[in-house]
């Protein structure tokens, strides 16, 4: 196939893998390193000075590390990836490469709330202005550009409250003021959108979730195109960032069942999502692919497909109701993260992470992620809950 870029799920199995360098064997080994020696003084010194060269020092990277990098820049379509050891070690990295004392950077008020953490007590702390965002503005964040605006961060879509947003559109209106778009697309797992074709300049992942996809791993990815590389892999280095070597390799096995784990995610995450829509305890389902989810149109447009997580609003309950519904499930465990092969349950209290924003429900939200369990099974749970929060059991 030398005349012809595979697909999709061809690249995601051979990517990052050379077994000519690694004595045939198929899934590159992992290399535990802190020391590297060098054959010469001038040798090292080539070396180091050399940000594309990962192999200097455990913490700059090592083989492991670098397939991982490999097959995780052939998934998204940029030319390089940097593992580093959690999801808001990406976005850190990322975010503090492009600005300084000074300068302004524009925010989504749908962000994951650790990233709202780093732009409040850790950007402004040391002299970057924030300011957050309407998630569905569009091309008019123009408005909000200013002279000194360097970033625009984005997550589409929010992974709570998930408004898709018009990541072109915002990208256009960013790159006319010379800012760089960030984008958090850990929910489409790099395979239902690919973000430099939408204008964005730096992706980011949380790697634990899809990438990784057995809850027992802490990675996180930057990918960007080559124009990108020295800033970020710069500020990495200097934050000491690193992904440790048997992460990275649980990573690079987890990518090589992606395409499968993400089929069954959806279609899962979709009959959930249809069967909450259809019951009279739920208010509204915030599922990308139904029509009750802000921004719906533009997930059309620019995403290929779902993934298995989504939140469901429910009606005015007590909320001890609340809490029997939740406690009582069987196959739902409740907990953060996501995008392993369990499914998962975790209340939604959004009314404090909004500033631009208003975040105004009848009652609670609560976000789930549907596994790779029997989608009738995880129902039949779902169903007794409801019975539970309603009061009817």
């Amino acid at each position: 196939m030398a005349d012809k870029k595979p697909k999709i799920d061809t690249t995601l199995i051979h990517a990052g893998s050379h077994p000519e360098d690694n004595f045939g064997i198929i899934n590159p080994p992992v290399y535990h390193a802190s020391t590297v020696a060098h054959p010469s003084v001038a040798a090292m010194r080539e070396k180091r000075k050399n940000p594309n060269d990962n192999f200097v020092y455990g913490r700059r990277g090592t083989p492991t590390a670098f397939a991982f990098e490999e097959a995780v820049a052939q998934l998204e379509g940029g030319d390089r990836t940097i593992a580093v050891g959690s999801g808001l070690a990406s976005i850190c990295g990322a975010m503090l490469a492009f600005v300084g004392a000074g300068d302004h950077a524009l925010v989504t008020d749908n962000a994951y709330a650790p990233t709202r953490n780093l732009a409040n007590k850790f950007m402004s702390r040391y002299g970057v202005e924030i300011t957050y965002y309407d998630p569905m503005i569009g091309g008019g964040i123009a408005d909000l550009m200013r002279p000194n605006t360097k970033v625009v961060y984005t997550e589409a879509p929010g992974s709570h409250s998930f408004e898709v947003q018009d990541i072109p559109a915002i990208a256009e209106a960013a790159h006319a003021a010379g800012a760089k778009v960030v984008m958090d697309n850990t929910w489409s797992g790099g395979y239902h959108f690919k973000p430099f074709e939408h204008g964005v300049d730096v992706s980011v992942h949380a790697a634990t979730k899809y990438l990784v996809g057995h809850s027992d791993a802490m990675l996180g990815a930057i990918t960007m195109k080559k124009e990108n590389f020295e800033p970020v892999i710069n500020c990495v280095h200097v934050l000491g960032y690193n992904a440790a070597p048997d992460d990275a390799y649980l990573g690079l096995r987890g990518i090589r069942t992606l395409s499968a784990r993400m089929a069954r995610h959806q279609a899962n995450g979709l009959k959930l999502a249809e069967w909450f829509a259809g019951q009279p305890e739920v208010h509204k389902v915030l599922h990308p692919a139904l029509p009750s989810c802000p921004g719906h149109e533009i997930w059309k447009r620019d995403f290929t497909g779902s993934s298995g997580l989504f939140s469901v609003v429910f009606n005015d309950y007590p909320q001890e109701n609340l809490e029997a519904m939740i406690d009582g499930l069987e196959l739902f465990a409740l907990g953060g993260s996501w995008g392993g092969f369990e499914s998962l349950v975790l209340p939604s209290n959004l009314e404090g992470n909004r500033t631009a924003t208003k975040w105004e429900t009848p009652g609670p939200c609560v976000r789930f992620h549907a596994g790779l369990e029997d989608a009738d099974d995880l129902i039949e749970d779902l169903a007794a809950g409801l019975k539970r929060l309603s009061g009817r059991s």
